[in-house]
């Protein structure tokens, strides 16, 4: 069920609950999209690869506030509320969720971001610095790079998505 008036919302879960939540959600018929990433854990000298959340305690849910009963979302399972601005909930900004979905396979696992390293020759593909070329300084969390950028005679720090980077050919 998708329309032109739905929206992607962020719902809070309960700590370890998200699959919980995302399989009551389901059941209510609602569309949900649950990242999540593969984490080698260790346990008893054994190492085992599991399925955890991409953002820990958060899930989003597609909806049409106009003629869903959304309210009921904050009384399933697993779930602790809707992100909520005053009396209506908050959609994400437009195109977030449909690029998570895209880097997604069937399992909703997330694709690992490139091989980058501090060091590399890296080209910005958008934004005012496009095809400019700098050097990787740091990985910034899962999803964002530092990079060394020349300019007027200076070195500027930038900050951008890792999916906004290519490495130089």
């Amino acid at each position: 069920m998708s329309g032109p008036d739905q929206r992607w919302y962020v719902v809070q879960t309960q700590p370890h609950r998200e699959h919980l939540a995302a399989e009551h959600l389901a059941k209510q018929s609602f569309e949900v999209f649950l990242p999540r990433q593969r984490k080698t854990v260790r346990h008893a000298r054994r190492l085992t690869e599991r399925l955890v959340s991409y953002f820990p305690g958060y899930l989003f849910v597609r909806l049409d506030l106009a003629t869903q009963r959304w309210r009921s979302i904050n009384g399933t399972f697993g779930v602790r509320s809707l992100i909520m601005a005053g009396e209506r909930p908050v959609p994400t900004p437009v195109g977030l969720v449909e690029s998570l979905r895209e880097r997604a396979d069937a399992r909703g696992c997330l694709a690992p971001p490139p091989a980058y390293g501090p060091g590399d020759r890296v080209r910005l593909l958008s934004g005012p610095l496009a095809d400019l070329v700098g050097t990787l300084d740091r990985l910034e969390g899962a999803a964002r790079v530092r990079i060394l950028i020349e300019l007027v005679g200076g070195v500027v720090p930038v900050t951008v998505g890792s999916d906004e980077v290519v490495l130089a050919s």
